[in-house]
This record gives structure tokens, C-alpha cells and sequence, in this order.
């Protein structure tokens, strides 16, 4: 069987390719959007959690008509980047008096995932205005955390997909490149943690990556199907010496190149950053490389 294209890790093969012909001229008034999903579901092409993955097939099909290979309908609707046109989030009011308390003093504390609720404008907008990165949209897999002392918040975490390629971190696991291209999903990396400049709370942040570790997998397998085997992170250790995350047990594996995912000179461009790991299960490696 001839290969005919490869997009994103999936070859299309000459007999797929001339399916997707097949489909087209079989329905000549359908838009792009509309030809994307009759394609997802010839091919039953879901995500772990059965959603349909409209946008990569979207993607596949018109490199495809630029390289050629089929001719797509005229496009009929442009629509705006969303990421490109997004807006920075609004300031929030919350009490910023001072917290100075003991651990045990302000428990229980509460663990809310924010992601599609009223709560994500108030994450947002505390991550922009008090982290020292600011708020990026995420793209892909990702939940979003607030947590409260007495319904006060006191810290917010973001969690997403796992960047793919980081050399360090993958020869800790002990993966293939082709079992990494198949299980990266099952990583998850600790984008922003922020424990809010009023709260002096000795050993919070360490406890709250503790609880995390256990909360956020159950969450995450159930809204996208499938589990998390390893958390990851990165620390600028010009800024910070991830003594929170060393105390809840993380382990550095190694630094980033500095480099960027893009990047084409070979020299570092940004901030080399520690990569630290959390492996979830003591199977772990087992699991990402054995995992079907």
C-alpha cells in the first residue's frame, strides 16, 4: 500500500486519499467545515474523550489541497484567530488583605477547576495581573485551578498538554520517539502556579502541589477519557529555586536548550529552565512506553 502524504504523525495512504476524492465529489454543496466532519466520522477520528477531531482533520485536508491533492470548495466564511484577536484579561477585585497564618490555621482548603465556569474571568485576571508572565491563552488539553481558604482565594494553577519534545525529560521516561509521538498525552505540565502576593503562608505551596497531584487526575480523565501517568514543569532558576516543588517530592531531570520549538539557529534564545517531573504511578515508565 503506497503512502501518499503524511500530516502530523498520520500517513494517508493512496487508498485513503482516494476515498477523501470520493467524499468530496459526493457532496458537492458541502462547506470545508462540513466535508471535515463527514471525514471524522468515515474514519471514526476521535479524541480519548470521543469529541471528534474536526480541527487536525480540518488542517489535514487543506494541506492536502495545497499540495494539490484534492480541490476543495471556495471558502465561504472567514472566521477571526480568536488567539490572535483575544483581548488581555480584565483586572479583578478580591480582598488582598494580608494572610500571614500557619498551614493547619487555614484549612480546609478548597480546589475549584474553573475551566468553562463563571470563575475562569476571575483566574484570568489574577494570573495576568500578579504573575510575572502574565495570562497565555492555552491551546489544546488544560484545567485551570483556583483554591480557597474560607472562600477567600490564596492560590491558581494552570495545567496543559506536555511540550513534545525535551530531550532530558524523555530520557528519564525512556521512550521511543515513536512511543512519545503516541503517549505524550499522557503528561501533564504545570504551566503557571501562583500563590497570590498577600498570602504568607509557610509550606502552602508545597501542600497544594501535594493535593494536586491527586486531584488533578481524576479531573483530567474525566473530561478528556484518558489518565495522566507524569506531571511536568519548568523553573526559571534565574528567578526561583523550586524549593515548593522539591519539597513536594519533584525531581529535576535536567535544563531546556533555551532553544524554543521553532528555532533554527541552534543557540539559545530565551531563558535555559530547570525541568522537574512528578511521576504519578511508580509504573510510570511502563506505562508510557508500554501504552497502547
Amino acid at each position: 500500500m503506497a503512502v501518499e502524504f503524511k500530516y502530523r504523525h498520520r500517513i494517508i495512504t493512496d487508498i485513503e486519499l482516494a476515498f477523501v476524492r470520493r467524499l468530496i465529489s459526493q457532496n458537492p454543496t458541502a462547506s470545508r467545515r462540513r466535508l471535515s466532519q463527514l471525514l471524522c466520522q468515515a474514519w471514526n477520528w476521535v479524541q480519548p474523550n470521543g469529541v471528534p477531531c474536526d480541527m487536525v482533520c480540518r488542517g489535514l485536508m487543506l494541506a492536502m489541497h495545497r499540495a494539490r491533492m484534492i480541490e476543495l470548495p471556495p471558502v465561504r466564511k472567514v472566521n477571526p484567530n480568536p488567539l490572535a484577536t483575544r483581548s488581555k484579561p480584565k483586572p479583578v477585585t478580591v480582598d488582598t488583605s494580608a494572610l500571614c497564618s500557619r498551614l493547619g490555621q487555614i484549612q480546609p482548603l478548597s480546589f475549584v477547576q474553573v475551566r468553562r465556569t463563571k470563575a475562569e474571568a476571575i483566574f484570568n485576571g489574577l494570573i495576568e495581573q500578579y504573575h510575572y508572565l502574565g495570562y497565555t491563552q492555552p491551546v489544546g488539553e488544560h484545567l485551570k485551578y483556583l483554591v480557597y481558604a474560607s472562600g477567600h482565594p490564596v492560590a491558581a494553577l494552570a495545567w496543559s498538554s506536555a511540550p513534545r519534545h525535551l530531550g532530558c525529560r524523555d530520557r528519564f521516561i525512556g521512550w521511543s520517539p515513536e512511543k512519545r509521538k503516541q503517549n505524550i498525552r499522557f503528561l501533564a505540565y504545570n504551566t503557571r502556579f501562583l500563590i497570590f502576593p498577600w498570602i504568607h503562608v509557610p509550606h502552602l505551596a508545597s501542600h497544594i502541589l501535594g493535593r494536586m497531584a491527586r486531584i488533578l487526575p481524576v479531573d483530567w480523565e474525566r473530561l478528556y477519557g484518558h489518565p495522566v501517568y507524569l506531571l511536568e514543569t519548568f523553573i526559571d532558576p534565574q528567578r526561583f529555586k523550586g524549593t515548593c516543588y522539591r519539597a513536594a517530592n519533584w525531581i529535576m531531570v535536567g535544563r531546556t536548550t533555551g532553544r524554543g520549538h521553532k528555532d533554527q539557529t541552534k543557540k539559545p534564545n530565551r531563558p535555559i529552565k530547570e525541568i522537574l517531573v512528578y511521576p504519578l504511578s511508580r509504573r510510570f515508565r511502563g506505562l508510557l512506553c508500554e501504552q497502547l
